[in-house]
Protein backbone atom coordinates (compact mmCIF):
# COMPACT_ATOMS: atom_id res chain seq x y z
CA UNK A 1 0.00 0.00 0.00
CA UNK A 2 1.37 3.41 -0.95
CA UNK A 3 1.32 6.37 1.42
CA UNK A 4 -1.32 8.04 -0.76
CA UNK A 5 -3.53 4.94 -0.64
CA UNK A 6 -3.08 4.75 3.14
CA UNK A 7 -4.12 8.39 3.53
CA UNK A 8 -7.21 7.81 1.35
CA UNK A 9 -8.31 4.92 3.58
CA UNK A 10 -7.57 6.86 6.76
CA UNK A 11 -9.73 9.73 5.55
CA UNK A 12 -12.63 7.29 5.33
CA UNK A 13 -11.96 5.88 8.80
CA UNK A 14 -11.05 8.94 10.89
CA UNK A 15 -14.48 10.63 10.74
CA UNK A 16 -16.06 7.45 12.12
CA UNK A 17 -13.52 7.17 14.93
CA UNK A 18 -13.44 10.88 15.83
CA UNK A 19 -16.61 12.47 14.40
CA UNK A 20 -16.31 15.49 16.70
CA UNK A 21 -12.56 16.10 16.43
CA UNK A 22 -11.73 19.77 16.89
CA UNK A 23 -9.14 21.99 18.50
CA UNK A 24 -9.28 21.48 22.25
CA UNK A 25 -8.30 25.07 22.95
CA UNK A 26 -11.34 27.03 24.12
CA UNK A 27 -12.04 30.25 22.21
CA UNK A 28 -14.83 32.41 20.83
CA UNK A 29 -12.98 34.85 18.58
CA UNK A 30 -9.90 34.77 16.30
CA UNK A 31 -8.03 36.92 18.83
CA UNK A 32 -8.79 34.50 21.65
CA UNK A 33 -7.58 31.57 19.56
CA UNK A 34 -4.41 33.43 18.61
CA UNK A 35 -3.63 34.14 22.27
CA UNK A 36 -4.48 30.58 23.35
CA UNK A 37 -2.30 29.11 20.61
CA UNK A 38 0.67 31.25 21.63
CA UNK A 39 0.17 30.09 25.22
CA UNK A 40 -0.03 26.42 24.16
CA UNK A 41 3.63 26.28 23.13
CA UNK A 42 5.25 23.61 25.33
CA UNK A 43 2.10 23.58 27.46
CA UNK A 44 -0.97 21.37 27.54
CA UNK A 45 -4.29 22.57 26.17
CA UNK A 46 -5.81 21.67 29.53
CA UNK A 47 -3.53 24.10 31.35
CA UNK A 48 -4.12 26.83 28.76
CA UNK A 49 -7.88 26.39 29.15
CA UNK A 50 -7.49 26.91 32.89
CA UNK A 51 -5.72 30.23 32.34
CA UNK A 52 -7.69 31.77 29.47
CA UNK A 53 -11.15 32.33 31.04
CA UNK A 54 -9.82 35.02 33.40
CA UNK A 55 -7.42 36.30 30.74
CA UNK A 56 -10.13 36.70 28.10
CA UNK A 57 -12.41 38.39 30.59
CA UNK A 58 -9.77 40.96 31.50
CA UNK A 59 -8.30 41.59 28.05
CA UNK A 60 -11.01 41.83 25.38
CA UNK A 61 -9.22 43.50 22.47
CA UNK A 62 -5.84 43.53 20.79
CA UNK A 63 -5.33 47.01 22.23
CA UNK A 64 -5.94 45.69 25.75
CA UNK A 65 -3.09 43.18 25.38
CA UNK A 66 -0.81 45.66 23.63
CA UNK A 67 -1.28 48.22 26.42
CA UNK A 68 -1.12 45.76 29.32
CA UNK A 69 1.82 46.23 31.70
CA UNK A 70 4.49 43.61 31.04
CA UNK A 71 4.58 42.33 34.62
CA UNK A 72 0.80 42.15 34.85
CA UNK A 73 0.47 40.02 31.72
CA UNK A 74 3.40 37.83 32.73
CA UNK A 75 1.74 37.10 36.05
CA UNK A 76 -1.57 36.27 34.36
CA UNK A 77 -0.02 33.60 32.11
CA UNK A 78 2.80 32.43 34.36
CA UNK A 79 1.48 28.91 34.90
CA UNK A 80 1.69 28.13 31.16
CA UNK A 81 5.49 28.28 31.30
CA UNK A 82 7.97 30.40 29.32
CA UNK A 83 5.78 33.32 30.35
CA UNK A 84 8.31 36.03 29.54
CA UNK A 85 8.78 34.99 25.92
CA UNK A 86 5.04 34.35 25.55
CA UNK A 87 4.26 37.79 26.93
CA UNK A 88 6.71 39.29 24.44
CA UNK A 89 5.00 37.41 21.59
CA UNK A 90 1.50 38.38 22.72
CA UNK A 91 2.35 42.06 23.11
CA UNK A 92 4.30 42.13 19.85
CA UNK A 93 1.54 40.39 17.89
CA UNK A 94 -1.28 42.47 19.31
CA UNK A 95 0.65 45.71 18.85
CA UNK A 96 1.06 44.88 15.17
CA UNK A 97 -2.62 43.96 14.91
CA UNK A 98 -3.47 47.39 16.31
CA UNK A 99 -1.06 49.43 14.19
CA UNK A 100 -1.18 47.53 10.91
CA UNK A 101 -4.41 45.54 10.73
CA UNK A 102 -7.04 47.85 12.16
CA UNK A 103 -7.26 45.88 15.43
CA UNK A 104 -8.46 42.76 13.60
CA UNK A 105 -6.56 39.48 13.47
CA UNK A 106 -5.45 39.02 9.84
CA UNK A 107 -7.09 36.13 8.00
CA UNK A 108 -4.24 35.23 5.67
CA UNK A 109 -1.01 33.30 6.09
CA UNK A 110 0.97 36.32 4.94
CA UNK A 111 -0.74 38.64 7.40
CA UNK A 112 -0.44 36.30 10.36
CA UNK A 113 3.24 35.64 9.67
CA UNK A 114 3.85 39.38 9.95
CA UNK A 115 2.89 39.20 13.63
CA UNK A 116 5.90 38.86 15.96
CA UNK A 117 6.02 35.44 17.59
CA UNK A 118 3.61 33.85 15.12
CA UNK A 119 5.06 30.99 13.09
CA UNK A 120 3.47 28.80 10.47
CA UNK A 121 2.03 26.35 12.99
CA UNK A 122 0.20 29.08 14.94
CA UNK A 123 -0.99 30.66 11.70
CA UNK A 124 -2.38 27.31 10.52
CA UNK A 125 -4.26 26.86 13.81
CA UNK A 126 -5.87 30.29 13.54
CA UNK A 127 -6.68 30.06 9.84
CA UNK A 128 -8.17 26.58 10.02
CA UNK A 129 -10.14 26.93 13.23
CA UNK A 130 -11.09 30.62 13.45
CA UNK A 131 -11.51 31.38 9.75
CA UNK A 132 -12.22 27.96 8.22
CA UNK A 133 -9.34 28.29 5.77
CA UNK A 134 -7.17 25.32 4.77
CA UNK A 135 -3.85 27.00 4.08
CA UNK A 136 -1.69 24.30 5.64
CA UNK A 137 -1.55 21.45 8.14
CA UNK A 138 -0.81 21.99 11.82
CA UNK A 139 2.22 19.89 12.76
CA UNK A 140 2.68 19.41 16.49
CA UNK A 141 4.41 16.60 18.39
CA UNK A 142 1.43 14.25 17.90
CA UNK A 143 1.27 14.90 14.17
CA UNK A 144 5.03 14.38 13.89
CA UNK A 145 4.86 11.08 15.78
CA UNK A 146 1.86 9.67 13.96
CA UNK A 147 3.01 10.81 10.52
CA UNK A 148 6.23 8.90 11.05
CA UNK A 149 4.53 5.81 12.45
CA UNK A 150 2.00 5.75 9.64
CA UNK A 151 4.82 5.87 7.10
CA UNK A 152 3.82 9.24 5.66
CA UNK A 153 7.14 10.99 6.15
CA UNK A 154 10.74 10.28 7.07
CA UNK A 155 11.45 13.85 8.10
CA UNK A 156 11.70 15.24 11.63
CA UNK A 157 11.47 18.93 10.73
CA UNK A 158 7.86 20.15 11.13
CA UNK A 159 7.81 22.25 7.95
CA UNK A 160 9.20 19.37 5.86
CA UNK A 161 6.62 17.04 7.40
CA UNK A 162 3.89 19.54 6.57
CA UNK A 163 5.04 19.64 2.95
CA UNK A 164 4.96 15.83 2.77
CA UNK A 165 1.45 15.74 4.23
CA UNK A 166 0.15 18.50 1.96
CA UNK A 167 1.16 16.37 -1.04
CA UNK A 168 -0.75 13.36 0.30
CA UNK A 169 -3.84 14.82 2.00
CA UNK A 170 -6.52 16.56 -0.12
CA UNK A 171 -6.65 20.27 0.73
CA UNK A 172 -10.25 20.16 1.99
CA UNK A 173 -9.10 17.82 4.79
CA UNK A 174 -5.99 19.71 5.94
CA UNK A 175 -7.50 21.18 9.11
CA UNK A 176 -9.38 18.00 10.00
CA UNK A 177 -6.30 15.89 9.35
CA UNK A 178 -4.35 17.54 12.15
CA UNK A 179 -7.33 17.21 14.49
CA UNK A 180 -7.65 13.50 13.73
CA UNK A 181 -3.96 12.79 14.34
CA UNK A 182 -3.82 14.92 17.49
CA UNK A 183 -6.90 13.24 18.94
CA UNK A 184 -5.54 9.79 18.10
CA UNK A 185 -2.16 10.69 19.55
CA UNK A 186 -3.75 11.79 22.82
CA UNK A 187 -6.18 8.90 23.10
CA UNK A 188 -4.49 5.88 21.55
CA UNK A 189 -1.10 6.32 19.84
CA UNK A 190 0.90 7.42 22.87
CA UNK A 191 4.59 8.26 22.53
CA UNK A 192 5.98 5.53 24.79
CA UNK A 193 3.30 2.86 24.95
CA UNK A 194 0.92 3.11 21.99
CA UNK A 195 -2.29 1.14 22.50
CA UNK A 196 -1.88 -0.87 19.32
CA UNK A 197 -4.04 -3.72 20.58
CA UNK A 198 -7.10 -1.47 20.58
CA UNK A 199 -6.11 0.85 17.73
CA UNK A 200 -8.93 1.60 15.30
CA UNK A 201 -6.50 2.04 12.39
CA UNK A 202 -4.10 -0.76 13.27
CA UNK A 203 -4.52 -2.46 9.89
CA UNK A 204 -3.36 0.72 8.18
CA UNK A 205 -0.32 1.29 10.39
CA UNK A 206 3.00 -0.32 9.41
CA UNK A 207 4.55 0.56 12.78
CA UNK A 208 1.78 -1.07 14.79
CA UNK A 209 2.65 -4.50 13.51
CA UNK A 210 6.30 -3.93 14.43
CA UNK A 211 5.36 -2.78 17.93
CA UNK A 212 3.17 -5.79 18.67
CA UNK A 213 5.88 -8.13 17.42
CA UNK A 214 8.80 -6.54 19.25
CA UNK A 215 7.15 -4.63 22.10
CA UNK A 216 9.16 -1.57 21.15
CA UNK A 217 7.49 1.59 19.85
CA UNK A 218 8.99 3.14 16.76
CA UNK A 219 11.38 5.90 17.82
CA UNK A 220 9.81 9.27 17.17
CA UNK A 221 10.10 12.92 18.19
Amino acid sequence: MTARERVAQLIRVWPKVYPNAHTELNFKTPLELLIATILSAQCTDKRVNMVTPALFKKYRSAKDYANAPQAELENAIKSTGFFRSKTKSIKGATSTIVTKFGEKVPDSMEGLRELPGVGRKTANVVLGNAFGKNEGIVVDTHVIRLSQRLGLTKHKDPEKIEQDLMKLVPKEHWTDWSHWLIWHGRRRCYARKPDCANCEVFKLCPSGKVFLRTGVAQKSV
